[in-house]
């Protein structure tokens, strides 16, 4: 009940694989086009409180580790770490930081399917409700759009190989998609960002929000439509989708959306992991929020994907999760130009500060802005146990970085102009922000110890009118 696989093998190749065997690999993240060792060291996940849980790493049982050897061992030596060797549990997390990973065993289970309801309705009781939900349903998540007052619930859970259903997992955002309509959407919402017109962006995510509900978000029944709930499929065509990866070279006018090379879609994905207990009260923060503001100033957010809940177990590797926890990801416009900045960026980088600073939420270590990793030593409870091994393992430090020195050992010092746009810092002073376009730094709205950049006219015209700019 185990699978041994050199760790550049593809998620998707793995998972056909295991399905040739009859049997099924219980956890992966949502998008498949990632390899087993770039997973795993990142922490990697589904969603689940069940079992093993959602996070992949553990569900690894062995680790293959090339690592600097002595002149005698010819500079380079293989380890084989499993069980409650300090190493594995270092390993199974390790940010590329310790090694090269060359193969991962993980554990299986006989095939099995699942069957898969999108429910849409209002978002009265998310912080509330996200715990049973996880209780009740083994793969179950949560999509809030809080613009839209709309939380949709995954009921999710397996069923026996032999119900009957064909269905597959084809996520919009993982579809292939026109090359002229991605370019096309990026340049609408650069439009509505250059004339801050908060009602085109609210337009854009009512529009695509109606759209994921008719085709219940790329759930297929038989492979081809959705017709009906529930979709019930064999857990290798509902675990992890990405179908646009296989559009080229056989469509040249499709392509990933956000594909660097075509002008597409740009976005940040900001993500925070909750600690079970915390994760209500952000909930209640950002309807606290919202309530104090407009609902309008979060349809930036709502154009993607909204709040994606998920959850992962509590964890023994060194830099993954020591208690049971929920994961928040957001997606929001990211420009051109790292010095213009984004409407109603105030906003989101108070929630982004709420959730790190507030609340003390941990970073997904494949994702978010610079500013989530400060202080990220704190939040680990095996912090210095991982530093150790690093120290063993790699003692001249050949798999370091200065992305990997500045995590572990230090602290973000950026602090030049305009370093708050793109999450460099946090703004102390108005010039970490952008006051030639209006942007200065403030308190939060709700959260007052944030520091945001908020976009300002009565201060730029103030600011105009010192420099004699308006007489």
């Amino acid at each position: 009940m185990v699978v041994t696989v050199d760790a550049g093998v593809s998620l998707r190749d793995l998972i056909n694989k295991v399905e040739g065997a009859a049997l099924s690999l219980v956890a992966a993240p949502y998008w498949e086009g990632v390899t087993v060792g770039g997973l795993i060291s990142t922490g990697a996940h589904g969603s689940s409180w069940w079992g093993k849980g959602g996070a992949v790493h553990d569900h690894v049982v062995g680790v293959s580790l090339v690592v600097p050897g002595k002149e005698s061992e010819g500079f380079a030596k293989v380890l084989w770490l499993e069980g409650n060797d300090p190493l594995f549990k270092a390993a199974k997390v390790s940010l590329g930081v310790l090694g090269v990973i060359s193969k991962v065993k993980l554990s299986l289970e006989p095939a099995f399917k699942r069957s898969i309801t999108y429910d849409f309705t209002k978002d009265d009781d998310i912080e509330q409700m996200y715990v049973n939900h996880a209780k009740k349903f083994e793969f179950g998540d949560i999509t809030w759009y809080p613009s839209k007052y709309t939380a949709v619930y995954r009921y999710d859970n397996r069923v026996h190989f032999n119900t009957s259903g064909d269905g597959i997992n084809d996520f919009l955002g993982f579809q292939s998609q026109s090359v002229l309509v991605s370019m096309a959407t990026q340049s609408t919402e650069k439009t509505f960002e250059n004339s801050k017109d908060e009602k085109g962006k609210c337009a854009m995510a009512t529009t695509f929000m109606a759209y994921k509900k008719s085709i219940a978000n790329g759930l297929k029944n038989n492979k081809l439509f959705f017709t009906n709930y529930p979709v019930i499929g064999t857990q290798a065509n509902i675990q992890a989708s990405g179908s646009c990866l296989y559009s080229f070279p056989l469509r040249l006018d499709l392509t990933c959306g956000w594909d660097p090379t075509i002008n597409g879609l740009s976005f940040y994905e900001t993500t925070a992991i909750f600690p079970t207990t915390k994760f209500g009260d952000f909930v209640r923060d950002v309807k606290k929020l919202r309530d104090l503001i407009t609902p309008q100033k979060l349809c930036g957010m709502d154009i993607y994907n909204g709040f994606l809940i998920r959850y992962i177990k509590a964890s023994d590797a060194y830099l993954g999760q020591h208690e049971d926890s929920v994961v928040v990801d957001f997606n929001y416009y990211r420009g051109d130009d790292p010095k213009v900045p984004r409407l109603n960026q105030d906003i989101l980088e108070e929630i982004e500060q709420i959730a790190f600073f507030k609340y003390g939420a941990k970073p997904h270590w494949a994702k978010n802005r610079k500013l989530a990793f400060l202080g990220v030593p704190k939040k680990f409870l095996n912090w210095n146990k991982f530093v150790e091994v690093k120290k063993q393992v790699d003692p001249r430090g050949m798999f370091s970085s200065e992305w990997s020195d500045e995590i572990l050992y230090g602290e973000n010092k950026e602090n030049g102009d305009g370093c708050a746009l793109e999450g460099l810092c946090i703004c102390s002073q108005d010039r970490h922000c952008s006051p030639s376009k209006g942007y200065f730094c403030k308190p939060g709205f709700l959260y007052s110890n944030a520091r945001v950049c908020r976009f300002s006219h009565a201060e730029i015209l103030s600011s105009n009118l010192d420099l004699g700019v308006i007489s």
